[in-house]
């Protein structure tokens, strides 16, 4: 069995990666402190000046709403790897999207269901999904988490691209987002 990630090791790396206040022209998310966009830290409650936004309130934020909330501290205890890129992925495109990109990649890589079911594609860890990925580690032992983790990213990369190409003002974020959310 693996060690799970230390949840508060990981935000403290995302907010290394984020940074402390920006409120970029081109970022729909408007102000931003510690990546918490203003909408999110409203939702949680805080109502000062994001450039005064706590960043222990960021980080019970990123616990609470990214960690806790999708079912990645599940997931964690699987595959350790794999919980570590949806919740920074679940961060930057939504958890919904990030557990697609693991639901979608279970289903791709189920061998046309011989090694397990096909698992709905909804956006939530439950237990299917948790049986999966549990099925996938035991049958493709050694690399198995290291391919799925390859899966997740091309997907993750492909829609970072694709959303580049929609909206050309994210052209601004495009670079950052591949340098530093793949692989």
């Amino acid at each position: 069995m693996f060690k799970p990630p230390d949840i508060d090791a990981l935000i403290d790396q995302i907010i290394a990666l984020e940074g402390d206040f920006s409120n970029h022209p081109a970022d729909r998310g408007g102000p931003t402190r510690w990546g918490i966009t203003e909408a999110v830290a409203r939702l949680h409650g805080y109502i000062g000046d994001m450039r005064h936004f706590p960043r222990e309130q960021a980080a019970a934020i990123y616990k609470r709403k990214y960690w806790l909330r999708p079912g990645f501290d599940r997931v964690a205890l699987l595959a350790p790897s794999i919980s570590t890129e949806l919740f920074d992925t679940g961060i930057n495109m939504g958890t919904s999207t990030a557990t697609v990109f693991l639901q979608r990649a279970l289903n791709a890589l189920n061998r046309n269901a011989r090694d397990y079911r096909e698992i709905s594609v909804d956006g939530k860890i439950g237990s299917k999904t948790l049986n999966a990925l549990s099925a996938f580690l035991s049958k493709r032992s050694g690399k198995g988490q290291q391919v799925l983790l390859k899966a997740i990213e091309a997907l993750q990369g492909a829609r970072y691209i694709e959303i580049a190409e929609k909206r050309p003002a994210n052209e601004a974020f495009l670079y950052g987002w591949l340098a530093n959310r793949i692989g």
